[in-house]
């Protein structure tokens, strides 16, 4: 079943072509890596499909009353806003608190819940926002750049986590990631994008594919981090208001 089906969008800002032609699918419980160079347009496709932005034209289905979970590149935060992890995550409200219990449990962040936000480290930061995704049940869940600024070993631990959840949750997963050596075999299919999609398929054809190799070079080969144990069946931010 396919969760989104991307058709021919083609997106401009101020008369500059972000993405041209561009189509896709995602289907329940795959993990689909986009990867690309820089101004390719990634951040771009994954507002359209979270609904922030509109396409100029082609068309964006989606299932009936899907459920996206998102985590952007960045989180705004004002260091002078006494923001906790506790409150922050208060601020989902789209489902009953037992949903926001279940994503601390599964981030594991029940230390952090009286930390302002402000003070995480990037790593700790990350799993916030992955538990905010979560707390709406998601049956999608958007990666952008999450583990962009992070150190290796902290990369590596949130990679693992995410495939973690998505084993035991079932859940499809659309990751934006510049990590080719830690994602690129975990994913179900990889689409590589330069504002068109140049190649998709799986891991193995698009890193042996002409177009990825113009675009990376050869280099190494890809080699995953943490195990793939699936069985088929403009600069990004979040802003933080609250209300009172």
């Amino acid at each position: 079943m396919s969760l989104i089906v991307a058709e021919n969008i083609s997106i401009e800002f101020d008369g500059k072509p972000v993405l041209h032609d561009v189509s896709l699918k995602i289907k329940a419980g795959e993990i689909v890596t986009v990867v690309g160079p820089n101004g390719a347009g990634k951040s771009s496709l994954v507002k359209l499909l979270v609904g922030a932005i509109k396409a100029n034209s082609g068309s964006v289905k989606s299932a009936e009353n899907l459920r996206i979970g998102y985590v952007p590149q960045k989180l705004h935060v004002d260091t002078y806003m006494p923001l906790t992890v506790e409150r922050f995550l208060k601020m989902q409200r789209v489902f009953a608190k037992g949903d926001r219990v279940t994503s601390i449990e599964q981030t594991q962040i029940s230390k952090l819940l009286k930390k302002p936000i402000a003070h995480l480290s990037g790593g700790e930061l990350k799993r916030v926002l992955l538990a905010y995704a979560l707390s709406a049940a998601p049956q999608l869940l958007i990666l952008d750049e999450p583990t962009a600024g992070l150190d290796q070993p902290a990369i590596i631990a949130f990679y693992a986590l995410v495939e973690k959840l998505r084993i035991e949750l079932g859940i499809a997963v659309l990751l934006v990631s510049h990590d080719l050596n830690v994602v690129m075999r975990a994913s179900d299919r990889v689409i590589c994008l330069n504002t068109h999609i140049c190649c998709q398929g799986t891991p193995s054809d698009v890193s042996t594919s002409p177009e990825f190799l113009a675009m990376f070079g050869r280099g190494d080969a890809p080699v995953a981090l943490y195990t793939h144990k699936h069985q088929h069946s403009h600069d990004d931010a979040l802003c933080l208001h609250e209300d009172h």
